[in-house]
């Protein structure tokens, strides 16, 4: 009995720590530097009303999506000089820690309370239902129809800096960025302009 509750104390402790502590993780997102370009509670630096930004907001951003690519950039999986280097420097429970802060944020919104649908009216219906004739899986089937995210499928991105949406659809078509597939896929698909006009809208919901 005595093994039993000690292993069943042992789990608990392990999924707790593996969550991570939000308290614990504001502390060391500033001590770690995560925030010298990621901003207060995870606003990129550089964002400007919904539509600029150079690095990642990550207010609200979901905890298992912080994580992975931090593991992703240790392993090589994504290419980043800086942040391989940053994500090497630190411990497991730090990233479990620095992720839970980002995540406990409220979600990051665009200064512009929604996007304006009939100056996007082509590039909402690419992004709500996709292209069927070009096998181009719409964007809101992982990302929700707000950009919102959906837990286990694609991470929150409504409200996300238009430059560094752009970018990172650019790094995807080119194979720059390659940890995950169904991206790599969908970025392959698209044009400059859609992946600009993408970004415009998305950064704006």
């Amino acid at each position: 009995m005595a093994t039993f509750q000690a292993a069943l104390l042992a789990g608990l402790l392990s999924a707790a720590l593996a969550q991570g502590d939000a308290e614990s993780g504001r502390t060391k997102a500033d001590s770690e530097r995560c925030l010298e370009c990621h901003g207060q509670a995870g606003v990129g630096q550089g964002h400007s009303a919904g539509e600029d930004g150079k690095f990642a907001r990550l207010d609200g951003q979901q905890h298992a999506y912080i994580v992975k690519q931090v593991e992703d950039f240790r392993a090589g999986r994504r290419k980043g000089d800086f942040m391989a280097m940053m994500a090497a420097s630190v411990s497991d429970q730090d990233v479990a820690d620095i992720a839970a802060y980002f995540a406990a944020q409220p979600a990051m919104a665009a200064a512009k309370a929604a996007p304006q649908e009939a100056r996007y009216s082509a590039i909402a219906q690419l992004f709500r239902q996709g292209d069927a004739t070009r096998q181009l899986m719409a964007c809101a089937a992982c990302h929700g129809g707000t950009g919102e995210g959906l837990a286990g499928a694609g991470p929150v991105i409504g409200g996300q800096g238009r430059r560094y949406l752009a970018q990172q659809l650019h790094n995807w078509r080119s194979g720059e960025r390659s940890n995950h597939p169904a991206m790599r896929a969908a970025a392959a698909r698209l044009t400059d302009a859609e992946i600009d006009a993408l970004a415009h809208y998305v950064s704006e919901m």
